[in-house]
């Protein structure tokens, strides 16, 4: 056939012309082509490898930084919930003379915009003990109407009942301490502490035994084997508090408005306090927390590139091995452009593909990791060494487009310098060497 016949029928191949003559950009023949080199033939058979391995590398990178994104996540909002929750969101301490008046404060406190409830507390250490073992634990005193409005410990009682603590004289320890003793709701524990009576002799210990009114379980092991609740007026005895109380604590409806709800906070005291909050706190461990999350999204990203880099390496062993057909198709009259979006599309589908599996391979991960980590490994999760009961997992939708973005924008880049590579090839050295 004449070389003029086979131009004309080039644009029907191709799709309608353009003012300039040729097809349009990303016209059907060009996917058409980009069709058939993703295809493997046996003489191919490496370049398949390597995509293959291009494929794989994207969708394992991309499904692996939104399952860990998703467990820092997780990590974060619960320990966040746990240490938060249980210890209040702004700390008011005395600085001038003892919180005495206690009762006035929390309610003039309490009566904040923002603020869910102000607890009076009496806080110290101690050693329980019982027949088979003892124990540092930390004792807080509280009112019984005010441990109510503490979820993380009212919604979580696992015996007993905080009915009538302040009247029952009980006290309600955490799930891990009580196993660790040997007790149960009923039981009998012994407390110790150095600070007791005051004789000519120096400060006597202080030992009395308590009813174990409730148990409780936290989910954060640090809490439930060293925290124990007693009546605030039995630990003001226990402590030698003279009617007073060392901390009140605000428990706020958002913990991230402690910045506004200080200022506040201050002026309803309408005396010298000293005010912190949770982030002043936990600021070393929520800091390092952060520091890991960024660190370890930075080098899975790396595994992202290095599979992207194997579609360099892929693209360019193909235009070596089309460059016979590279010379064929700009004699019939394929523009350099066309040419380009040929092998820009070969690349760039490897890489969107595999992102796309691994999204969706990451989305389902992530939403059963808890099922996954049951089934597959029941034992090897061990909430004393790792804190929490069970793997966390929060996924974050902006996060998981920032992941979706960066593999294909590194895809798209990778197949840059391959596809432009085949759009500069003279036809007629390919064509000698091809």
């Amino acid at each position: 056939m004449p070389l003029a016949a086979i131009r004309e029928r080039l644009p029907k191949f191709g799709g309608r012309r353009h003012g300039g003559g040729g097809t349009l950009p990303f016209a059907p023949f060009e996917w058409t082509i980009a069709g058939r080199y993703l295809r493997t033939r046996r003489k191919e058979g490496f370049v398949s490898v390597i995509a293959l391995f291009s494929f794989l590398g994207i969708m394992l990178g991309v499904a692996t930084l939104i399952i860990v994104l998703s467990v820092m996540n997780g990590f974060r909002k619960e320990l966040l919930s746990k240490i938060v929750g249980i210890n209040g969101h702004i700390f008011v301490a005395p600085i001038d003379r003892p919180l005495t008046d206690f009762a006035d404060l929390s309610d003039r406190l309490g009566k904040v915009a923002g603020v869910h409830l102000a607890l009076p507390m009496v806080e110290g250490q101690a050693f329980a003990s019982s027949q088979f073992g003892g124990s540092g634990v930390l004792v807080r005193g509280v009112r019984a109407d005010d441990l109510k409005k503490i979820p993380s410990v009212a919604n979580t009682i696992r015996g007993g009942t905080l009915e009538n603590f302040d009247a029952g004289g009980g006290v309600a320890i955490g799930k891990r301490l009580a196993e660790s003793l040997g007790l149960q709701a009923g039981d009998t524990i012994t407390l110790a502490t150095p600070k007791g009576a005051t004789t000519p002799f120096g400060t006597a210990p202080r030992i009395k035994s308590y009813n174990v009114a409730a148990v409780f379980e936290v989910g954060m092991s640090e809490f439930d084997g060293t925290f124990v609740y007693m009546p605030l007026s039995e630990a003001q005895a226990f402590f030698n508090r003279d009617g007073d109380v060392s901390v009140i604590e605000i428990f706020l409806d958002n913990a991230d408005s402690v910045g506004e709800a200080r200022g506040e906070l201050e002026l309803a005291a309408e005396r010298p306090v000293l005010i912190t909050d949770w982030r002043q706190r936990n600021r070393t461990f929520f800091s390092a927390l952060e520091v890991e999350r960024n660190v370890m999204f930075i080098i899975l990203t790396l595994i992202v590139l290095v599979a992207a880099l194997n579609i360099v390496s892929g693209l360019i062993m193909l235009v070596k091995d089309k460059s016979s057909d590279i010379a064929i198709l700009r004699t019939m009259g394929a523009t350099r452009g066309a040419i380009m979006r040929v092998f820009l599309i070969t690349g760039a589908s490897i890489g969107i593909l595999g992102t796309l599996a691994g999204f969706v391979l990451g989305l389902v991960f992530s939403a059963n990791l808890t099922v996954i980590q049951r089934t597959l490994f029941p034992g090897a999760w061990d909430p004393t060494v790792r804190f929490l009961s069970e793997i966390p997992s929060e996924t974050n939708a902006s996060e998981v487009v920032a992941v979706v973005l960066m593999s294909m924008v590194l895809s798209l880049l990778a197949t840059l310098y391959p596809s432009w590579r085949a759009a500069r090839l003279d036809p007629v050295q390919a064509l000698r060497y091809g």
